[in-house]
């Protein structure tokens, strides 16, 4: 329960304590300064407290941003003032000096009292979210008139208008903001009113995305167009949770990476029905689909390492960087720019649209060149940004890096017998190492050659990473680490030549995929990489590089396929129950609640 403590009498007419019921806050009224310590001494430390004053103006939507938000430990409009748990301790000491400063000779005055206590608790450097009300009306009249004004004020704009509106994501793609977010917010309004939860429309929309690859997956032209319809759906949904968890404020961690995971497991699962239904009739487009997989994702590292590296780092500037934000006040160049970085948006509905009308083997040709093309623009933006930047990067950001690398005990154990001086050569190491192991395996298929190409690598991701990756383009080396295993993974299977192979393929990669964005999504909520005992034992980036090739030049083809198959499920069940406890109990003990606005792609 949470309490609001009203600070005063309210004035005849005011609707406050309606509002705050309306809130979910159980009202408690105070006298004076001193009743209102002792009524927030009486309320449960595990419990959200209020601080209001009696004579407060506003919307109803101002107050529920200013005291509902599970983010902030603590937050305040004019007039109010809330602590969550985490803040508590910050607000009873502001209280208390409030009430020893104002109180001698007589009773601390309730009038004001919520704003003194928010601006003592600027004074202590503490952190007090103050949310951009932006049209709506927070006020504290001082008298009848400006009483009137600020209830004018209030009637003149519409509360629950204002709130649909900022339930959309402020910068999203062209075909999101144009094409769906116009009714998705009513869907997510819909959902509010019926007591939905974002968690529960997040898994409508995993749901909707699986059922439509099972249509891609019969193979008939019905099921084609049916499965680019449902895969519609799919993202409406996805924009309405979102959309549902601003419009109501239920931001949770465990929504966030149930939001972020999801939405890779849907677009992997309709790759795979796809390569389904194009094998029912004939084609074998399992080479593409976990070719479009790998450069996803890989598209995806780079954004997080590039994220990672420079979010933090001081004296960060760049001239690249200035231009781009100049491009962005230039209205056409904004929706041109994010258009052919092909966000999500419009990556699913080109899917979908392709696959109703077209062939998967087409789908993913055209999928493929895009995202290329797409990932050519971002990756080049980005390097010349790091290279003209001027940055000094932090420690944490070095450890994001490293933690992001997943390195298992191989490069662990070079790493302690290395000199650990600072090189700029980690980036170049790690891409002469990928190109080496991939090239290898294009070269000579399953063979010996293929193991010792694996093991230079094994050699140069330990040179990649004996110092602190604090250089200019050390943000690569995690992509070039997962292009490397993945691509040596695509390549072998698709080598190995037996059906069945590259399914399996796809399914190792998934899983170790899972394992990544699931280390992105720790990092994203300060928890930290995942423990070191599952990185040991799922073997490393370049582990399991190494072992895979073992096993391609060691077995015949159909037992390199039973054996990928075995891999994939195996480091699916680990990573699977690993991180289902980690957010499951991170959930329960009551960890800050986050959301993630995620990345264009």
């Amino acid at each position: 329960m949470s309490i609001a403590i009203l600070t005063g009498q309210p004035v005849p007419g005011s609707s406050i304590e309606g509002d705050l019921r309306s809130l979910g806050f159980d009202v408690r009224v105070a006298a004076d300064g001193t009743d209102a310590e002792t009524l927030l001494a009486q309320v449960p430390g595990d419990q959200r407290v209020a601080l209001v004053d009696a004579r407060f103006v506003g919307h109803p939507h101002a107050l529920r941003l200013g005291l509902t938000d599970p983010r902030f430990p603590l937050a305040a409009v004019p007039g109010a003032v809330t602590a969550r748990p985490a803040g508590r301790q910050a607000l009873t000491r502001a209280m208390a000096r409030e009430n020893s400063a104002d109180g001698v000779g007589g009773a601390v005055p309730a009038a004001g009292l919520a704003d003194r206590i928010s601006d003592a608790l600027d004074a202590d450097g503490t952190d007090v979210h103050r949310p951009v009300l932006g049209r709506l009306v927070a006020a504290v009249p001082e008298d009848p008139q400006a009483r009137n004004e600020a209830r004018q004020a209030v009637t003149a704009v519409d509360d629950e208008d204002v709130r649909l509106k900022s339930a959309v994501k402020a910068r999203d793609g062209f075909f999101t903001t144009f094409c769906i977010s116009p009714y998705s917010r009513y869907v997510a309004r819909w959902c509010a009113r019926r007591g939905l939860t974002p968690n529960q429309v997040t898994t409508a929309s995993l749901l909707t995305a699986l059922i439509a690859a099972s249509c891609a997956a019969t193979g008939t032209r019905g099921g084609f167009v049916a499965a680019g319809v449902l895969l519609i759906a799919s993202f409406v949904l996805d924009c309405a949770d979102g959309q549902l968890a601003r419009y109501s404020l239920q931001y949770s961690t465990l929504g966030a990476w149930l939001d972020a995971t999801f939405d890779r497991a849907k677009e992997y699962a309709f790759y795979a029905g796809l390569a389904l239904g194009a094998a029912r009739g004939g084609d074998d487009v399992w080479a593409l689909a976990l070719g479009a997989m790998i450069l996803q994702i890989c598209r995806h590292v780079v954004d997080f390492s590039f994220n990672e590296a420079n979010h933090d780092a001081t004296a960060n500037t760049s001239p690249t960087a200035a231009l781009s934000d100049k491009l962005d006040s230039v209205g056409w160049t904004v929706w041109a720019r994010r258009i052919v970085v092909l966000p999500i948006g419009e990556r699913w509905a080109m899917i979908a649209v392709l696959t109703a009308l077209t062939t998967p083997r087409l789908t993913f040709y055209v999928l493929l060149v895009g995202c290329a093309l797409a990932a050519a623009y971002t990756t080049a933006g980005r390097v010349l940004r790091s290279v003209t930047r001027k940055a000094r990067r932090t420690d944490r950001a070095a450890q994001a890096l490293a933690d992001l690398a997943d390195t298992g005990p191989l490069v662990g154990l070079q790493v302690r017998f290395l000199p650990g001086r600072f090189r700029a050569t980690a980036p170049l190491n790690a891409a002469v190492g990928a190109v080496m192991v991939t090239l290898g395996a294009w070269l000579w298929g399953p063979s010996w050659w293929v193991v010792l190409m694996a093991g230079v690598y094994v050699l140069l991701s330990g040179e990649a990473l004996d110092h602190a990756l604090k250089g200019s383009l050390d943000w690569l080396v995690p992509p070039l680490f997962r292009a490397a295993e993945y691509g040596t993974v695509l390549i072998l299977a698709a080598k190995s030549g037996v059906n069945g192979a590259l399914p399996a393929a796809f399914g190792l990669v998934a899983a170790v995929a899972y394992h990544h964005y699931d280390t992105v999504y720790r990092i994203r909520g300060d928890a930290g990489a995942p423990p070191a005992w599952l990185v040991r034992a799922l073997g490393g980036q370049e582990g399991r590089t190494l072992v895979v090739a073992v096993l391609a030049a060691l077995l015949t083809a159909p037992q390199f396929t039973v054996a990928l198959t075995a891999l994939a499920v195996v480091v699916a069940l680990l990573v699977l129950a690993e991180s289902t406890r980690f957010w499951v109990a991170s959930h329960l003990r009551g960890a800050p609640a986050v959301h993630d606005e995620g990345v264009p792609a």
